[in-house]
């Protein structure tokens, strides 16, 4: 929290830093943070060490092939979040964080819950289950534009298999399921009068049942971590709900993977906190454009290079 003065008052600013999720990441991404900051390099140096290959290399240089695969875009975009989180060194004021799915585990190192090792480590095995379950058995997702969440909701109860799995915005809700229900659901959505019924390229149901081998393998990982108390509310994918609790916070994080992610109600519940202003830490305007889709009201703005900082 801090004051803004102006001619007669001062007016309490309450700031909210929010992290990215998968596909937010760009070529590129990190080389001005590499190349500006001995702080920042040092990390990087770190990450190639723990992860067993040069993930600079295909960061700073590789192909958009190169950065979808999973193994490399969630440990990519975790890497530049944090590193840049760390950078920002007093800058980083949050009086409460967030992140999208992948971007809780960048919110939480950087408020202090696990250590940059401990995150990146988490990071890489779930990136690797994630990818092992989606090989395990075919499924999709789909963004649905324009509907109500409880018409989307009411039909993803009468198909067998789907569920909603990412809550962005008012009018935005993605699900998640097998490739067929996927499609029935596109369809019933599309007749009861959905702008758009789009399925996504991803390589499977993130945020669903079908990621429960994932889910139990990473369950063990996160209880074998330490965990600490944050410097500042989490508001958590999985509650929505603002989180300091250590033991609660490894719980929420377990469950985050086949549950769905409550991002327009962590927006909500989080200005109804008194937050005035957003700040997007990492790659992209993602998440800057749900939170005002969600209330025009608030500012937002956004750390993704260097120079910014």
């Amino acid at each position: 929290m801090r004051s803004k003065q102006n001619d007669n008052e001062t007016t309490i600013i309450m700031k909210a830093f929010v992290f990215p999720g998968q596909g937010a990441q760009f070529v590129g991404m990190g080389k001005d943070l590499y190349d500006n900051s001995a702080e920042a390099k040092a990390m990087f140096d770190k990450a190639n060490e723990i992860l067993g290959f040069n993930i600079t290399d295909l960061m700073f240089a590789g192909t958009d092939e190169d950065l979808k695969q999973t193994k490399v875009t969630q440990p990519a975009i975790f890497l530049h979040s944090v590193i840049l989180a760390k950078v920002l060194g007093d800058k980083f004021t949050p009086d409460m964080v967030a992140g999208h799915s992948l971007g809780e585990f960048s919110a939480l190192v950087a408020a202090g819950a696990m250590t940059f090792e401990d995150g990146l480590k988490l990071v890489s095995q779930r990136a690797q289950a994630m990818q092992k379950a989606c090989e395990m058995a075919p499924s999709t997702m789909a963004a649905i534009i324009g509907l109500d969440d409880a018409v989307v909701e009411e039909v993803c109860n009468s198909i067998e298999g789907v569920v909603p799995a990412n809550y962005n915005c008012p009018g935005q809700l993605v699900i998640s399921g097998s490739i067929e229900g996927i499609d029935k659901a596109c369809e019933a959505l599309t007749a009861k009068g959905a702008k758009r019924a789009l399925k996504l390229a991803v390589s499977g149901a993130f945020h669903s049942p079908f990621m429960e081998p994932a889910r139990a393998e990473l369950a063990k990982a996160i209880e074998n971590t330490k965990f600490s108390t944050p410097i500042c509310p989490v508001y958590q994918n999985v509650t929505a709900q603002p989180v300091t609790d250590p033991e609660e916070i490894k719980k929420n994080l377990v469950a985050q993977l086949t549950a769905p992610v409550k991002w327009t109600q962590i927006v909500n519940n989080m200005i109804a906190a008194g937050v005035d202003a957003f700040t997007e830490v990492g790659p992209g305007a993602v998440l800057q454009g749900l939170v005002k889709k969600t209330n025009r009201t608030v500012a937002t703005e956004g750390v993704n290079k260097f120079e910014q900082i």
